[in-house]
């Protein structure tokens, strides 16, 4: 039988962002627990991604949709990670 592969998140960053950073730890901390992993991309390295975010990072997304930002939203996520299953 197959092991479940954890599902994957995005989260879209700027460098030197505090709210980044702390979204990003926290994600670290619940991963193992709620069976997921992430990755990070930085919007000022794409100019449309920088368009579209701005000053809106982070923005936790997966599957074509966005999940929270600013802050991250872990009931959200909960919920997002749920019906997904």
């Amino acid at each position: 039988m197959e092991a479940e592969r954890p599902r994957r998140l995005t989260v879209y960053i700027r460098h030197g962002c505090h709210l980044c950073t702390g979204m990003t730890q926290a994600l670290e901390r619940l991963g193992p627990t709620l069976g997921f992993d992430f990755t990070t991309i930085d919007i000022d390295t794409e100019p449309d991604l920088r368009a579209r975010y701005d000053t809106r990072v982070p923005v936790l997304a997966a599957d074509g949709a966005e999940i929270c930002y600013y802050f991250l939203d872990e009931a959200g996520l909960r919920a997002f990670l749920q019906a997904g299953s």
